[in-house]
């Protein structure tokens, strides 16, 4: 897979390059500063960018705004942004801007290889890589909700890791569960929500929540 990737900490960028090109992958640009990020994606069109939120000069959302430039451009490009903190409202807008092919993750999660380099192949492959962290304080925050309220506490554990783009068979397996209870929990949740649920990819199921739960409605 060929990468660009955006991290103005030298050490967290090193260490990415050397943790991605050692599991088989191809780094063909970095860049340290938001002013950088825009042009190094429209000159190698990687097959998937790993961006730092914050980048000089400002350190507010210049990793940010390069994802959703870049996307605009190049509409299919796989991005994973990669945050220090919770900050639910880029969680969202990037979310709101159409997020196959998005992933969200704090920083720590790197450290977490095996889960890292999963997210990174989900996000390539065109689906949602949500932290657990953020999709807990994105469902907290949507907690009075009147849908959400009649969703039972199985059927809460259900939509956090659907949303965290895990397949039924891991959510069976996560929840000792069998995969046709997860497939009858997920039916219902759909229905509480007034969302579709015939659509058999689970990654576009779980942007319809997430895009339900952030007011944008169902896709």
């Amino acid at each position: 897979m060929r990468i660009v990737i955006a991290e103005d900490n030298a050490l967290l960028r090193e260490g990415l390059i050397l943790l991605l090109t050692s599991s088989g992958h191809e780094v063909v640009a970095d860049a340290a500063a938001g002013p950088e990020v825009l042009p190094a994606l429209l000159e190698h069109r990687p097959d998937a960018a790993v961006l730092d939120v914050r980048l000089p000069p400002t350190f507010r959302d210049e990793g940010l705004r390069a994802a959703i430039a870049a996307r605009e451009e190049m509409p299919e490009l796989p991005i994973l942004v990669l945050s220090q903190y919770v900050e639910e409202t880029y969680a969202a807008e990037l979310l709101a801007r159409g997020a196959q092919g998005i992933g969200y993750l704090l920083k720590d999660r790197v450290g977490r290889v095996d889960q890292f380099l999963q997210a990174l192949d989900r996000v390539a492959g065109g689906g949602t890589a949500l932290d657990p962290e953020v999709v807990s304080q994105l469902l907290t925050r949507k907690a009075s909700a009147k849908p959400l309220l009649s969703l039972t506490p199985r059927e809460r554990e259900v939509l956090e890791l659907m949303a965290q783009g895990k397949a039924n068979g891991t959510i069976a397996a996560e929840l000792v569960v069998t995969e046709r209870a997860v497939s009858k929990h997920i039916g219902s949740i759909f229905a509480k929500l007034g969302l579709e649920a015939d659509d058999g990819s689970v990654h576009r199921r779980v942007l319809a929540v997430l895009a339900y739960l952030e007011g944008n409605g169902p896709r």
